[in-house]
């Protein structure tokens, strides 16, 4: 009988930790892996399998994907594509209480990430007599191209296909001559001791000459942004006027950063 329809009889909690482990190693040593090749390795259930995955996902150890998981390395940039489904309902809320600090003829800047895309959805449904948005996201520009007063201004740079965001040398020049009201910066990684990060050296400096040019700075990132660390420091957290995060966020981290200065909001 399929793995798919056998039914799985029950397990200790044993067995369930020791199989998480073991999918967990499978995950990092290959990259990815699908459902249905972990349910023949472990002769059970898909819908186990998925359970599995779940509870994987939400402990950090790895990325839910559709059909399956990728490993989880800090290190390494997440494909957007994965970037949009990860922790969707709590970018959402993230987005919603952003867009409430936007005001009519603003300039803002919306950095390229998944939570930034879920402030341009915002953006389309509301009524605004003017808006100038700086993006270096393409995603982004395509959300916001056809709004009504919405104008949408784009540095060069170079294109990475990961995150369908410009940057390098030619995206930082060309900031330098502009400004901002307010950057909605989204961060892979916020630790108060380090700073923020991400993956990425180009777009670290792409976005340290951004909160240069914006009047206030606010990092949206959810709760399981918070701690990690990654290779390219963009800034101290000391330079953010505001962070918006989920309700799951560390109290702990929430009151360091307070601490530090930096005002934060749970969505």
């Amino acid at each position: 009988m399929p793995a798919s329809i056998v039914p799985d009889k029950p397990e200790s909690a044993l067995l369930i930790d020791e199989r998480r482990r073991l999918i967990q190693e499978q995950v990092q040593a290959q990259g990815r892996v699908t459902v249905e090749e972990l349910a023949e390795r472990f002769g059970i259930s898909v819908v186990t399998i998925r359970s599995d995955l779940n509870a994987l996902a939400a402990s950090g150890v790895l990325l839910r994907t559709h059909g399956g998981a990728l490993a989880q390395r800090d290190t390494e940039e997440v494909p957007i594509s994965v970037k949009q489904k990860l922790r969707h309902e709590q970018k959402v809320r993230i987005a919603k209480e952003a867009a409430k600090l936007i005001r009519d003829g603003e300039t803002i800047l919306l950095d390229s990430g998944s939570t930034t895309e879920e402030i341009a959805k915002q953006i389309r449904g509301m009524r605004l007599g003017s808006l100038n948005v700086i993006t270096n996201a393409l995603n982004i520009a395509v959300q916001l191209a056809t709004v009504p007063n919405v104008n949408v201004i784009m540095p060069g740079g170079l294109l990475r296909p990961n995150s369908y965001s410009l940057s390098g040398p030619q995206a930082v020049t060309a900031l330098q001559s502009l400004y901002a009201d307010r950057l909605f910066l989204g961060v892979d990684s916020l630790d108060p001791d380090i700073g923020l990060m991400t993956p990425h050296l180009l777009e670290a400096q792409l976005n340290a000459q951004m909160m240069k040019i914006a009047r206030q700075v606010v990092a949206v990132a959810d709760a399981s942004k918070l701690m990690k660390r990654n290779l390219s420091v963009i800034a101290p957290v000391e330079q953010l006027d505001l962070l918006i995060t989920d309700s799951e966020a560390d109290p702990a981290i929430v009151a360091e950063l307070r601490r530090r200065g930096v005002d934060v909001l749970m969505a």
